[in-house]
């Protein structure tokens, strides 16, 4: 089943369900996604019976101008470092020493609002250092505090991709600070469609996407990194950030910056890590960071070809008073 929501004049738009092809859709009377996660086995039925009627030929023409952020905000955002590769460059990059832990890494980031996978997206100063991070997220319903890895896949109702959008000359000012992310984390983006775990087969395994994110750059390929590669799946995520409170429903936890070790033949999925990687080979940096006028495009791509996330399609612009 794919989910997504359409614009409606509204804070947390219209849920709708989106047919298979993802042409068509059924609305949700008076749901939005938010609102659904709250009572999730109550609505899924009714929303798994919008899935059928429209994969029967049901449904009105879906207007992908229409399409916001799956979740246009949400109660709380969670996001991991789970690539090993990615923490490892990033170290690097920053010049900073290793985390020596073996506890997955997390922060909480913002989370009142989500941009739509077209939304323009603003940026005072291109000194700041803009970068993207291409990566996937999962949505639960309440997990109780102290849920197991064991136990935590079973609240994960809906799959999603993201883009986190990352500040880069002002992370490392924060990081060495002790406290979390404010200036450098700007609000992240999402490609238009949610879907639930089964509707992603195989490609969803041992709490991994198990799909290519393909990246491009202004219209240039930059990366094809597979999710796959999580050190820690999202069941070991949900459990470590549940460890000590319950997690409201619709909690949106993040896998961090897709890597993979062998970045030389797939590319990278943030700017950052491939100036991690000429720092290493060159002594220095010669990739720049994103200018205004800039355009990235994300999109998920399973073995057969498949991209039931849609795509991510943005331009970076000048924020304007």
């Amino acid at each position: 089943m794919r989910l997504a929501t359409l614009e409606n004049g509204r804070p947390d738009g219209a849920l709708v369900v989106v047919s298979a092809d993802g042409t068509r859709y059924l609305a949700s009377a008076g749901q939005t996604l938010l609102s659904a996660m709250a009572d999730w086995q109550a609505v899924a039925p009714d929303l798994l019976r919008l899935a059928a009627r429209l994969e029967a030929g049901a449904g009105g023409r879906l207007d992908p101008a229409r399409l916001r952020a799956p979740l246009p905000r949400t109660w709380q955002w969670l996001d991991g470092s789970a690539f090993g590769t990615h923490g490892q460059l990033m170290q690097i990059a920053f010049g900073l020493p290793p985390v020596d832990t073996d506890r997955p890494l997390m922060y909480q980031g913002l989370s009142d609002r989500f941009y739509g996978p077209a939304d323009p997206v603003p940026f005072a100063d291109p000194a700041h250092g803009i970068d993207f991070e291409g990566e996937f997220g999962v949505i639960v319903d309440h997990v109780p505090m102290g849920t197991s890895a064991a136990e935590a896949l079973k609240h994960v109702r809906l799959v999603v991709q993201i883009n986190d959008w990352s500040l880069r000359t002002i992370a490392p000012i924060e990081m060495k600070t002790g406290f979390g992310w404010v200036q450098a984390k700007p609000p992240c983006s999402m490609a238009p469609f949610a879907v639930t775990p089964q509707a992603l087969g195989e490609a969803w395994r041992d709490g991994r996407v198990c799909m290519d994110l393909i990246v491009e750059w202004n219209g240039a390929p930059f990366g094809r990194a597979s999710g796959a590669a999580m050190d820690f799946g999202f069941h070991d995520l949900i459990a470590h950030a549940a460890l000590t409170r319950d997690l409201v429903a619709g909690t949106m936890i993040g896998s961090g910056t897709v890597s993979n070790a062998n970045y030389a033949q797939v590319g990278s999925s943030c700017i950052s890590e491939v100036r991690a990687i000429e720092i290493i080979r060159d002594g220095k940096p010669a990739t720049p960071f994103m200018v205004h006028g800039d355009t990235i495009r994300m999109e998920a791509r399973g073995a057969r070809g498949e991209t039931p996330f849609g795509a991510i399609e943005q331009g970076v612009v000048e924020l304007r008073s």
